[in-house]
């Protein structure tokens, strides 16, 4: 019992410091002891006496401990409030993952500009620090330093936080550079169904990857005279499966050609980064990349990832959803354009500015004024395709949008096995969606949204989406356990609330 205080109490102290944007050192030099005290502190294997939370409490200017123990974070949400004013889009969630798991490509240091603080990247963060990576916030925690070690410890590898992320799996393409041997935990992240890492093996046994999957683990051997004699062709056309065959081309002595590759908005962000480690990549935006992998990469690097295309869409469909009036800022255009048209099809009223560039130099943005518009169900249904097509994860948003607009729509999510499954929470909330099977649901509009008290569904987007309509509704509702929601989104609430939203966080005492 007392090992699972001590672990619990860990945690606590390991969210308080990475909100306040501290390393494990930063606080072990506030509290005048060692990292790895602090290292144990959090994984709950050393005692710790009152005083020492207290301590802890006041470096980290938080109630690390108060009465009861602090369960799953809820919302409380008061509905039927218009929005106003104008919101930045944020960067971008998937694109900064990739890049963290980048920076193992370099033995030099790396600083990524405005990174989403997000639980996916703590949880990353984590594994990178086990492992012997030093990260650190820096510029009054907007920027992330990463450092390499000259050895990984993988022996030492935070396990559980790890399999808490499904973006653990693209250290694949990094750690077959640098070591022949290694064990990585499974991947987690949202319930989205079935996801074999198959196509990543097919990709990767051509740089002599070989995997062997027992007991929890994924145990990887390198066999270093494999090597890509022709292109490699991807049997699935996914972000992350053509991110990990990028990273381990990256350091292959010679040219990869990699065939339908995804060319999505991640997915750029890393070719974008690649360049900058001095690896040249042909062929970005489409669907054959051409890198010229460079053996040995040692370079100080500042690179800036580009604005969240589903963050701009989710911030898109709250305006509608709420019949508000709003100007969302650095939206990334190029990867918003087909659900824009569908939009406007629909009948929304929008106007935009002049493209101007992103922090990259590269990735197109544009500010977008949304205004209330009478919607009219689209008489093609929803359905997600690979870039240029309209994002898979933008899919969920539409549920809302055709919940608000006059007549049915029908919306087939083909890629995931559940996530329209979860959509059907919006009847909860007074929404009319008919399951026709687990990838199609029908959407009848528009909805008279009523306030409710919900669980949040356990994938990201379709928990957003609740949300949203939780905004539309006139009333109270309170949506709980939103740890998902943090995953993808920084500070969703709060910054929701500065445009007019009424939102708060609590804990159950």
């Amino acid at each position: 019992m007392a090992d699972d205080y001590l672990v619990r109490i860990g945690k606590l102290i390991r969210d308080a410091r990475q909100h306040r944007g501290w390393t494990q050192s930063q606080l072990a030099e506030a509290l005048g002891t060692s990292q790895s005290a602090v290292n144990r502190i959090e994984r709950g294997n050393q005692n710790i006496s009152l005083e020492m939370i207290a301590r802890i409490g006041e470096a980290l200017d938080s109630e690390i401990v108060s009465l009861g123990y602090a369960g799953p974070m809820h919302l409380r949400v008061v509905g039927g409030r218009r929005l106003s004013g104008s919101i930045d889009v944020k960067t971008s969630k998937n694109a900064c993952v990739a890049l963290l798991c980048a920076t193992l490509l370099n033995k030099g240091r790396t600083v990524l500009r405005r990174v989403a603080r997000i639980e996916e990247v703590y949880r990353l963060l984590e594994v990178l620090g086990s492992i012997g990576v030093r990260t650190r916030w820096i510029n009054d925690g907007v920027d992330l330093e990463i450092v390499p070690p000259s050895e990984l410890d993988m022996e030492a590898i935070d396990a559980e936080a790890a399999r808490r992320t499904r973006s653990i799996i693209m250290f694949l393409g990094p750690l077959l550079h640098r070591m022949d041997t290694f064990r990585l935990p499974y991947a987690g992240g949202c319930d989205l169904g079935t996801r074999t890492i198959e196509p990543h093996m097919i990709a990767l046994r051509r740089f002599g990857l070989d995997i062997a999957a027992t007991e929890g683990l994924y145990h990887a051997q390198v066999d270093r005279a494999v090597s890509p004699g022709r292109p490699i062709v991807l049997t699935e056309r996914g972000d992350t499966v053509t991110e990990n065959a990028l990273l381990a081309a990256a350091r292959h002595d010679g040219v990869t050609v990699i065939r339908n590759a995804s060319s999505n908005y991640m997915v750029q962000d890393l070719c974008f980064f690649l360049e900058a480690l001095g690896v040249r990549v042909e062929g970005v935006g489409t669907t054959t990349l051409t890198v010229h992998g460079v053996p040995n990469i040692d370079v100080d690097v500042d690179y800036s990832p580009s604005e969240d295309p589903v963050e701009a869409m989710s911030l898109l469909a709250a305006a509608v959803v709420t019949e508000s009036e709003l100007t969302v800022r650095r939206v990334p255009i190029e990867f918003l354009e087909i659900e824009l048209a569908v939009l406007e099809e629909m009948g929304l009223d929008h106007d935009r500015t002049p493209e101007y560039f992103a922090d990259n130099g590269r990735t197109r943005l544009v500010d977008l004024t949304v205004r209330p518009s009478k919607l009219e169900a689209p008489i093609d249904k929803i359905h997600p395709m690979p870039f240029p097509g309209l994002n898979i994860d933008n899919v969920p948003f539409f549920a809302a949008i055709a919940a608000s607009a006059q007549g049915k729509t029908l919306i087939h999510d083909w890629v995931y096995d559940n996530r329209a499954i979860y959509l059907t929470d919006l009847n909860r909330l007074g929404g009319r969606l008919q399951l026709l099977d687990p990838h199609r649901v029908l959407v009848e509009g528009p909805t008279r949204w009523r306030a409710a008290e919900m669980m949040c569904p356990p994938a990201l987007r379709p928990a957003v989406v609740v949300l949203l309509a939780m905004m539309a509704a006139d009333g109270t509702s309170v949506l709980r356990n939103v740890y998902v929601i943090n995953r993808g989104y920084e500070d969703l609430a709060e910054r929701l609330n500065s445009i007019g939203a009424q939102i708060e966080t609590f804990r159950d005492i």
